[in-house]
């Protein structure tokens, strides 16, 4: 007679659950990326490209990391996180300042490569339920698709609080809006992974026009915190937040 076996425990997800807590830690990782690196690029005096070059590199380390990991370990993936949020904002910036693409052919061109992104992660695994992340090759797909949120975000943002001259002040309440007005579509039946990757695109612009807002000087419509400050603040808290998440998965 055979011996019984014990099933197979199902893997771990890679990502994070998706709750208040992570829509406030992600909120703030993506200010501290845009006050920080705003911060080495013009007060370290790095620049663009050295603090692009720079943050692309620990960037690779950090995913190095995450998928070694096999499972959800906060802190590394909330680093990556932050890391994707300085990256993603200095392509589109590359863009922008570097090579002088309009905001609206960015916006436009990420929106499709996010697009089309979607349609070949759907077709290989058959979903984009964030709760399944368990192979390599779905979180290989989930990390381009973070990257890419964070670059459409920065250009979809850029164009509505520059270009079209909605400010940092009014762009806070705008953003919030959309999101809350994407909350109540779920609410009502909207597919909850159409509506996470929309909220999640629409942190990014919200969270660096509440970085901008804190920041930035009186005369260009800030508080005049300075990035240094606001940097400080917003990391103290992301470090409490994910401190939290870290103790709860330990004592589990």
């Amino acid at each position: 007679m055979s011996a019984s076996r014990t099933p197979a425990a199902p893997p771990d997800n890679r990502v994070p659950p998706v709750t208040t807590s992570f829509w406030a830690v992600k909120i703030l990782a993506t200010t501290v990326g845009e006050t920080g690196a705003d911060y080495l690029a013009t007060h370290v005096g790095l620049g663009a490209a050295m603090t692009g070059a720079l943050m692309s590199l620990l960037l690779a380390v950090a995913l190095v990391l995450q998928f070694r990991q096999g499972r959800y370990v906060p802190w590394i993936y909330w680093l990556t996180v932050v890391l994707v949020s300085v990256v993603g904002t200095q392509l589109t910036d590359a863009l922008t300042d570097g090579l002088g693409v309009s905001l609206y052919a960015s916006t436009a061109a990420f929106a499709a490569a996010l697009a089309a992104l979607f349609v070949c992660w759907a077709r290989s695994e058959g979903t984009l339920d964030i709760r399944r992340i368990v192979t390599r090759r779905r979180e290989s797909f989930y990390w381009v698709a973070i990257l890419l949120t964070f670059a459409l975000g920065t250009a979809a943002g850029d164009l509505a609080t520059e270009a079209l001259g909605l400010g940092f002040r009014v762009g806070v309440f705008v953003f919030l809006a959309a999101i809350a007005a994407t909350a109540v579509a779920w609410r009502l039946g909207a597919s909850g992974v159409a509506c996470f990757w929309v909220a999640y695109i629409l942190t990014r612009p919200l969270g660096a026009s509440l970085g901008d807002l804190i920041s930035q000087s009186g005369e260009y419509g800030g508080l005049g915190g300075g990035t240094v400050n606001t940097s400080l603040l917003f990391l103290a808290l992301l470090a409490i937040l994910v401190g939290a998440e870290t103790f709860r998965k330990t004592i589990r």
